[in-house]
C-alpha cells in the first residue's frame, strides 16, 4: 500500500520573502505570518503602492477627454 503524501506547496512571502505554505490552513497565505501581512495591508494604507502613470503636461486641459475634439 502506497501513502504518497504530496509536500505543501511552499511559495515565498511577499513581505519578508521567506517561506510561506500556501494552504488553506495558513490563514495568513500568502504571507508567513499576521506581522507580514499587517506590514503589507500598512503599506496599503500608507499608499506606498500606487500604479505608474504618465503625469500630464501641465498645460493640459481637464474635463472628459472623449467630448475634448467636438
Amino acid at each position: 500500500m502506497s501513502t504518497d503524501k504530496q509536500s505543501p506547496t511552499m511559495v515565498k512571502c511577499p513581505t519578508c520573502g521567506g517561506p510561506s505554505v500556501f494552504l488553506p490552513s495558513n490563514k495568513f497565505r500568502p504571507f508567513c505570518s499576521e506581522r507580514c501581512r499587517n506590514i503589507d495591508l500598512g503599506a496599503w494604507g500608507n499608499e506606498e503602492f500606487r500604479v505608474p502613470a504618465q503625469t500630464p503636461p501641465e498645460d493640459a486641459p481637464f474635463g472628459d477627454p472623449r467630448t475634448e475634439n467636438q
